[in-house]
């Protein structure tokens, strides 16, 4: 089998969706980051893409070593051109050997995968009325961000509000119901500290991104005056990168993003890293649904795994949603909080591609709001 064509789609909200074609007729999908840059990646993905022409999508861990290891290398919009790729030869061979993905990497070690919702958006508001809406829905987690700009030394008013709006989480759905909360790298090491420290008390799944991964010195510092799991991984490529954390030791769960830290086969391999560092693990998986099909071929796998994101109903998705771009929507169904197993060959999807094209046709344009603090500076989204 060789690869005859790489066809690269633009779809709103803020997805790259890639298609890898192959000289008998099976076709795989991939899902690609748009960040802030997306022709830059929809350029480079053509680069790549024409590589791979004529390439056995088989070969899935030498054609990786080989998009991956040129001599500048690293970065997110490399890693997540890497990340499309990968995950389209996976579903090229799963739907040929008529299985899924995960049965080339181990098999089932769990029965089920538990999944949770995001509430609140980029600036929380009612979130126990959310939560409770969550709640009715089936699930038993929720993910919040924590706060909104917030200066390197800002005032308490702005750290009591996410104090209140947690409490008011917790007053209604009481100390058995999860709430992780996302400081999204937002929050700087002094602050970080303050709000970590009055947040203790409520009992938390964990803190996700205290500081950003550059300040990475810092969290030993906050672990070791809470005794909430600390959350990290979202931004780091391959397991090199993952190194220093688990050597550290400060982090406790880690939460790599199959679209950016080099795929599923790259996934599993951090993942099971984590393992043997006694570390939890909960895939990042806030984009479209092609990155969480692959996320999930990766959780059916790693007994570490214990939660997974997902998408439906986030409020980045504005315009289209995770089920849009697919026809066998059952893929996505939750109920009681949990995901079925997937089933079907490969990553299990159907996409809608007459669906894609037409929304691929109006372009694409996502960036992140730039927010600025009291003064004029820049804040951290």
């Amino acid at each position: 089998m060789k690869i005859t064509d790489v066809i690269v789609y633009e779809v709103k909200p803020r997805w790259i969706f890639v298609k890898v074609c192959t000289d008998e007729g099976i076709e795989g999908w991939g899902e690609m980051i748009s960040g802030t840059k997306t022709e830059t990646v929809v350029a480079g993905a053509k680069e790549m893409g024409a590589y791979l022409m004529g390439r056995n999508p088989f070969e899935i861990e030498r054609l990786w070593q080989e998009m991956y290891k040129s001599f500048f290398r690293g970065g997110p919009i490399n890693g997540t051109i890497v990340s499309g790729f990968e995950m389209a030869l996976w579903d090229i061979k799963g739907k040929y050997y008529g299985i899924p993905i995960y049965e080339f990497l181990g098999g089932k070690a769990r029965d089920r995968i538990k999944v949770y919702s995001w509430i609140g958006g980029d600036r929380p508001d009612d979130v126990a009325k959310a939560a409770l809406e969550r709640k009715k829905m089936g699930f038993d987690a929720v993910k919040m961000n924590a706060t909104e700009e917030l200066h390197y030394v800002d005032t308490f008013d702005k750290v009591q509000a996410v104090v209140d709006r947690v409490a008011s989480i917790r007053e209604v759905l009481g100390n058995d119901f999860g709430i992780a909360v996302d400081f999204h790298g937002r929050v700087h090491k002094p602050m970080a500290k303050v709000l970590a420290h009055e947040l203790e008390p409520y009992k938390l799944m964990f803190f996700e991104e205290v500081v950003l991964p550059e300040n990475e010195e810092s969290f030993q510092s906050i672990a070791n005056q809470v005794s909430t799991p600390l959350a990290t991984g979202e931004r780091l490529i391959t397991r090199w990168e993952y190194k220093r954390l688990f050597q550290q030791g400060a982090v406790d769960i880690i939460q790599p993003d199959v679209a950016l830290c080099g795929g599923i086969l790259e996934t599993k391999k951090i993942v099971s890293m984590a393992e043997a560092y006694d570390m939890a693990a909960a895939p990042h998986a806030p984009y479209g649904p092609i990155a969480l099909a692959a996320t999930l071929q990766v959780d059916v796998c790693s007994p570490n795994v214990f939660i997974q994101e997902q998408s439906l109903g986030i409020h980045y998705n504005k315009g289209f949603d995770l089920l849009d771009f697919i026809k066998n929507k059952e893929v996505f169904q939750y109920k009681d909080g949990y995901v079925d197993i997937p089933k079907k060959p490969g990553l299990g999807l159907e996409i809608d591609e007459d669906m894609v094209k037409e929304v691929s046709a109006e372009g694409l344009h996502w960036t992140n709001p730039k927010w600025r603090n009291y003064d004029g500076t820049m804040a951290e989204w």
